[in-house]
């Protein structure tokens, strides 16, 4: 999946999921929904931040879970909105067989 995100593919990264898998806060709100959700938001970041880039600086699998501990760099806007500063994120990968059925980020 994070080769996929670092190549800008939003089809490869949600082929790895289930279908009705999400991307949200830690304990919080949705913020993708679904394939097709995840699909429209990563493909509007990769557009904006076409230098979007993340770093694996740590990696652990328990059961069903793959925590990450993440080095994300945006890079210029392509609308000339302000720089995001690079930013350290864990993200916590849920499980249901091989596919990905929720993501949630610590940040």
């Amino acid at each position: 999946m994070i080769a996929a995100y670092n190549a800008q593919d939003a089809d490869l990264y949600v082929s790895y999921m289930t279908d009705d898998a999400c991307e949200a806060g830690y304990r919080g709100a949705v913020v993708r929904e679904g394939k097709e959700g995840t699909r429209t938001g990563l493909a509007a970041a990769f557009a904006k931040w076409p230098e979007n880039h993340a770093e694996i600086r740590e990696k652990q699998a328990i059961g069903n879970y793959v925590l990450m501990r993440e080095y994300v760099t945006r890079g210029p806007a392509s609308d000339g909105s302000e720089l995001v500063e690079p930013f350290e994120v864990i993200a916590v990968y849920s499980f249901e067989g091989d596919k990905c059925s929720r993501v949630e980020f610590i940040r």
